[in-house]
């Protein structure tokens, strides 16, 4: 980032309406993420942003996945998520003009909070303390789903499907196609899933990366969601299934709710603040999709090194994760419905 930081100062003078803008230090955040994430230190003079501030900048990536969105689609569902009341950074400045960083971003608001999925998974917490962690994120995943976001001013998220099961299959099995190699086991976790479909659903806009590691906690409170890139219209249950999903507990896999509390105690504080009526049904079919769709999402990020010239460990070593995530999907589909 340093080579770049004179463009940036001169940008921020100009868009913050400063006199001047001087970066003091920057630090690479999230690491594995799919995105690059920096810490910006930075001394505004003049202007609204005036005196010392401490921003996140969101990069895209050198390479890119399938069905992940540009910083432009990402930073208007950030506003639209903060206009909405949720708990999200204040997005603050988009640019688009490679001429700046080299590669679009934007900047946001810092949060305070971790997202470390391994350390909030292995906090020490009562069973009080869990309970009301996961009621604060029920809470906030129900007033997600009732945003209304205008066609009009968003136009890239299209018309609602009225079965949007078939359409995330339909999604995996375009970018299963688009890698390089065969995965039998994949093809059969989309066979299972196209012969058990469930038996309603209903559509709404869903954050669609809804889980421990994307969700900011400071003193057991929910501070932020993060990572709106896969947003977009879906049933609500599959937001529910990614979140509850064994892929994402980190190893506490009898804490069903993201490896932190009793899935029963998310469901209840889900329903209550509005959120549609569980189905246990659904939600299991959503957890067998989480399982694909993020061992594609692994296998897209090992090709980012592999392929498309990004050396990076971090995409590199998420490639092994496809196999243990394969033997659970096997797992999983061993029966109809658990």
């Amino acid at each position: 980032m340093e080579p770049f930081h004179p463009r940036l100062e001169a940008y921020l003078t100009l868009t913050s309406h400063a006199r001047s803008v001087a970066i003091n230090a920057t630090e690479r955040l999230t690491a594995g993420a799919i995105q690059e994430n920096w810490l910006i230190s930075l001394s505004f003079e003049g202007g609204p942003m005036s005196g010392k501030q401490e921003l996140v900048l969101r990069r895209d990536a050198i390479a890119s996945i399938g069905n992940s969105r540009s910083r432009a689609e990402e930073f208007a569902l950030l506003t639209l998520a903060y206009q909405g009341g949720i708990k999200v950074p204040r997005p603050l400045y988009l640019c688009t003009d490679p001429a700046i960083l080299g590669r679009p971003f934007f900047l946001m608001r810092k949060i305070d909070g971790t997202a470390d999925a391994r350390l909030l998974t292995r906090e020490v917490r009562t069973h009080s303390d869990r309970r009301d962690l996961l009621t604060q994120m029920g809470r906030e995943l129900a007033v997600i789903h009732r945003l209304r976001p205008d066609v009009n001013t968003l136009p890239f998220l299209g018309e609602k499907s009225r079965q949007p099961s078939k359409g995330a299959i339909q999604r995996c099995r375009e970018a299963l196609d688009a890698l390089p190699q065969a995965a039998p086991v994949l093809e059969w976790g989309l066979r299972w899933a196209e012969r058990h479909l469930p038996k309603s659903e209903n559509s709404a806009f869903c954050h669609r990366d809804f889980r421990t590691g994307n969700l900011m906690v400071k003193d057991n409170h929910l501070t932020g969601v993060l990572d709106w890139e896969f947003a977009d219209w879906g049933d609500p249950m599959e937001d529910i299934g990614w979140f509850c999903a064994k892929c994402w507990r980190f190893g506490f896999a009898d804490r069903d709710a993201g490896g932190l509390g009793a899935r029963e105690d998310f469901y209840a504080a889900y329903t209550s603040a509005g959120g549609q009526l569980v189905d246990a049904d659904a939600v299991w079919f959503w957890e067998v999709m989480a399982h694909i769709r993020w061992a594609i999402i692994a296998r897209e990020q090992g090709e980012r090194f592999a392929t498309q010239g990004e050396r990076s460990l971090e995409p590199a070593l998420t490639a092994y994760i496809a196999p243990q995530l394969e033997w659970e999907i096997l797992q999983m589909t061993e029966q109809t419905w658990p």
